[in-house]
């Protein structure tokens, strides 16, 4: 069967950025059979041991009360879960002297749906025909991002000022305020701190200045924070979440442990909740309850806090330098620059004048047996031509330390055949 799409229809149905990408690496594992591929291209956490016994601990209490039947066999609140409500307000008044009531969260079935409706609500074509515009403020940024709006011109975003150390090979994006406008034009700005796909971390005053410049446009900032603290507390140096009127502070519990439960959190302004709450009702009357309920329980308790600080964060901090001085001791004297390594789960590698693209470079890598993610998947709303686009690579830390610490051995082997290729050509 084939039938006739709407617009929307055929804009939803095509997969963008990253996702388009997946397609090639599962047909190429699918086709490489007897083959030992170094996957480093996946997002899914791995299962640490520690993470799924609190889960599994929580599971069992949830079913030994007498909620359990409450929870999975009655229909709840468009909100969410009472009780994961209550959890986090008094963790966050807590822990960050907040005054947060009951009206100031919103749970969504992940935190990809709750940028959906948020960029749906605040972003697009208003009712004057006006189109409002979706700022990301600092590219590149998460992919999903490129996917989320029903008008997709309505996109844009912003190249970032480079902070380079050369003798390091290290360096760092960071906001480029004197070319970034929020005006009367903006519908809302989205950025992730710490940032997937380059693990940046916009410092504290950045994002104040960001959110100082769209007051004065009621234009809300959605800061998504699925790896910050308190949890899953994917970050590397010391970083506190920023509140504010016109703020959303936006987290997921998929890299705490529970990807399969899809479970988004907004914490935000009670306007700005009842809005993405009453999208919400139309779109799918509530989140599943039942990893809510596990959730309120790992919360309350001071188990997922403990968890993400002492057990999540080390066990990819310590990747992530397995990365580090894997390419410090095996990339040859060309101009390879690492992002600092301030937070999530990936590492993001620049190859300045690399004289191939992005998808070439990963096409030779494959042939090494080693699979990443091109790096220009990761620049949507981005539309000027930038040759930095081309030149680097999303490197995933869920593999073993072995396999991390061989796949750049392997890919620092391939990038000096490519950038001596291009010496004798030149």
């Amino acid at each position: 069967m084939n039938p006739a799409l709407t617009k929307i229809g055929a804009q939803m149905s095509h997969l963008t950025g990253v996702r388009a990408i997946m397609k090639d690496i599962i047909e190429t594992l699918q086709a490489g059979a007897g083959k030992e591929f170094i996957n480093l291209s996946a997002g899914n956490p791995l299962i640490l041991p520690e993470v799924e016994q609190l889960w599994r601990d929580c599971t069992a209490q949830l079913l030994a009360s007498s909620d359990y039947g409450e929870v999975v066999c009655r229909y709840g609140s468009s909100q969410g879960y009472a009780p994961l409500i209550s959890a986090i307000a008094s963790d966050f008044n807590r822990r960050y002297g907040l005054n947060l009531s009951d009206r100031n969260i919103l749970i969504t079935p992940g935190s990809q749906t709750l940028y959906f409706y948020a960029a749906n609500a605040f972003g697009g074509y208003c009712l004057d025909g006006e189109l409002r515009q979706i700022v990301l403020p600092l590219s590149p940024d998460y992919t999903g991002y490129g996917g989320v709006s029903l008008a997709p011109e309505a996109l844009i975003a912003y190249k970032p000022a480079l902070d380079i150390d050369a003798a390091a090979h290290r360096f760092k994006y960071r906001p480029d305020f004197s070319q970034l406008k929020i005006n009367e034009e903006t519908g809302c700005v989205i950025f992730s701190r710490p940032c997937n796909p380059t693990g940046n971390v916009l410092t504290d005053e950045e994002v104040k200045k960001i959110a100082a410049l769209a007051a004065p446009y009621n234009v809300p900032v959605i800061i998504d924070s699925a790896y910050a603290p308190p949890f899953p507390a994917l970050n590397f140096t010391e970083m506190s979440p920023v509140f504010g009127d016109n703020i959303l502070h936006c987290m997921s519990l998929s890299k705490a442990g529970l990807p399969g439960e899809r479970i988004g959190v907004a914490i935000g302004d009670e306007k700005l909740i009842q809005i993405l709450e009453s999208f919400q009702t139309n779109m799918c009357i509530h989140p599943s309850r039942y990893g809510q309920a596990i959730a309120a329980l790992a919360i309350n308790s001071g188990a997922l806090a403990e968890i993400s600080s002492n057990v999540i964060r080390p066990f990819y901090r310590q990747k992530f330098e397995v990365l580090e001085s894997t390419l410090e001791q095996a990339m040859p004297d060309i101009p390879w620059f690492l992002h600092r390594g301030e937070g999530a789960i990936f590492a993001w590698l620049w190859l300045k004048d690399l004289p191939l693209t992005d998808w070439e470079f990963y096409q030779q890598l494959k042939q090494e047996n080693v699979i990443v993610v091109p790096g220009s998947s990761f620049f949507p709303g981005l539309h000027e031509d930038w040759i930095h686009k081309q030149q680097c690579l999303r490197i995933s830390l869920t593999a073993s330390n072995e396999e991390i610490a061989v796949g750049m051995q392997r890919l620092a082997k391939v990038a000096e055949q490519v950038y001596a290729k291009s010496k004798v050509k030149s």
